[in-house]
């Protein structure tokens, strides 16, 4: 049984791996793709497209765990895995509707998606296993921000356009490997809550099929009002509204560097033929910094060498240096230029180096502020987990959508100004949040 768990959870980390490599390379390079069309038809923004994804998602977490009970982890995940593949798929043969349309699903889909992947994850987990599982997981699935980047450095660099029948190409190759990934969750087998609910079935083999989707449709219904109800009792908690700030910044960094930043360096003229390609590096050296910083960070608060505090203060530090050198090395008009290449010069002649380096501290940075929002929602809510942790998913997936929707007008400068303030806010509400917890385990010693 135990060998069956952990081949689940390797096939789910794999799943996953496919399914996002495609649909993080999409994220990265698709406003730059959308501007490179030559369709005077085709009139969508990928930074509306990413807005609406994160909007819909948002909203859709609250209505996922009443879908994933009744259909089952299995299912679900093989649906919302299609819903993705479609969204790739649009960008071979690209209409307006299509792309706006498959938008709204991939952001059902996403819910159901980390929904379903949340409940299969514990299900085939013991409490001896579930860290190496989680570790398993998250390992897969980061190396997703690896092999596609790779794909578009090597097929991108040097070019200075993007021709149709390359951009067909790309994603036909990125429609094919998500496909697999979608796949891959059929190979699945069964996990503990499915065999047990199997057994309670065939006990209950005088009750129709019907019935028992009814009933089980009617417990899902229960548990989801239950929920919902925490969630907005939570929603008022002074630890929560104290971290609001720090998670509405993580929604903004994360659309910064998911699919704005890859977008400003192929933009910036002065990168010349280097430009598209230096997209797919980007990409993949916010990976490495995502990894690296995961990883350290994971171990550093393991062994009580660093506090969250000191964690989420190196973060917010690394994220100021990145942005500082960012609006000295890229042109103010990279993020809204309509045409491929940017008009303005920045203050620095841009250099490739520091363009990667601040993708490096932009990951790192991310997973400083994310591994410790984490770590306190665990601690101070362990027994509500699941509606703490759908607040945060819901204000970090608010705050991306708007910044995705106002990033294709605000000149790059505003954009770096508006998430100083609110990192700076975030972090001092963090420290906050700290200092109550501290007096309060004083008090009770």
């Amino acid at each position: 049984m135990a060998d069956a768990r952990t081949f689940n959870v390797v096939v789910l980390g794999v799943g996953f791996l496919f399914i996002f490599t495609a649909f993080t390379t999409c994220g990265n390079i698709e406003q730059t793709v959308v501007k490179s069309l030559a369709n005077d038809t085709f009139s969508g923004s990928g930074y509306h497209s990413l807005g609406i994804i994160y909007g819909v998602f948002s909203f859709s977490n609250l209505l996922a765990p009443a879908v994933v009970a009744v259909v089952g982890p299995r299912i679900t995940m093989f649906i919302s895995g299609l819903l993705y593949s479609g969204y790739v798929a649009v960008f071979i043969a690209p209409s307006t509707w299509s792309f706006y349309l498959t938008s709204v699903l991939v952001g059902v889909g996403a819910a159901m998606l980390w929904t379903a992947q949340g409940h299969f994850l514990v299900d085939n987990s013991e409490a001896s296993t579930i860290n190496r599982n989680t570790a398993v997981f998250w390992a897969l699935l980061q190396c997703s921000m690896l092999f596609g980047n790779l794909y578009i450095y090597f097929d991108w660099n040097g070019r200075t356009e993007i021709s149709d029948s390359g951009r067909r190409t790309i994603f036909l190759s990125l429609f094919v490997t998500s496909a697999l990934g979608t796949l891959s969750f059929l190979v699945l087998g069964k996990s503990r809550r499915d065999e047990e609910m199997l057994s309670e079935e065939e006990g209950q083999s005088l009750l129709s099929t019907r019935l028992m989707y009814k009933h089980r449709a009617h417990a899902a219904v229960q548990d989801a009002k239950s929920e919902f109800r925490t969630i907005l009792r939570l929603a008022g908690d002074k630890t929560m509204v104290l971290l609001g700030p720090c998670m509405a910044y993580s929604g903004l960094e994360l659309a910064f560097y998911s699919g704005v930043y890859g977008t400003c360096i192929g933009a910036t003229a002065q990168f010349g033929a280097a430009a598209k390609g230096l997209i797919g590096i980007s990409g993949i050296v916010v990976g490495v910094g995502e990894i690296v910083g995961g990883g350290l960070f994971g171990l550093l608060c393991r062994n009580n060498c660093f506090r969250r505090t000191s964690v989420v203060f190196l973060g917010m530090v690394v994220h100021f240096i990145a942005f500082y050198l960012i609006f000295l090395n890229v042109p103010a008009d990279a993020p809204v230029v309509l045409r491929t290449s940017t008009q303005t010069s920045p203050y620095l002649t841009p250099s490739a180096s520091v363009a990667l380096l601040c993708s490096f501290l932009l990951g790192l940075g991310d997973s400083c502020f994310n591994t410790q929002l984490y770590s306190i929602l665990g601690r101070v809510h362990a027994e509500q987990s699941a509606p703490a942790f759908a607040i945060f998913k819901f204000i970090q997936s608010v705050f991306a959508a708007v910044a995705f929707f106002y990033s294709g007008y605000l000149m790059l400068m505003w954009q770096l100004l508006l998430m100083v303030v609110l990192g700076f806010a975030g972090t001092l509400c963090f420290f906050a949040v700290e200092r109550i917890q501290n007096i309060s385990v004083d008090f009770q010693e």
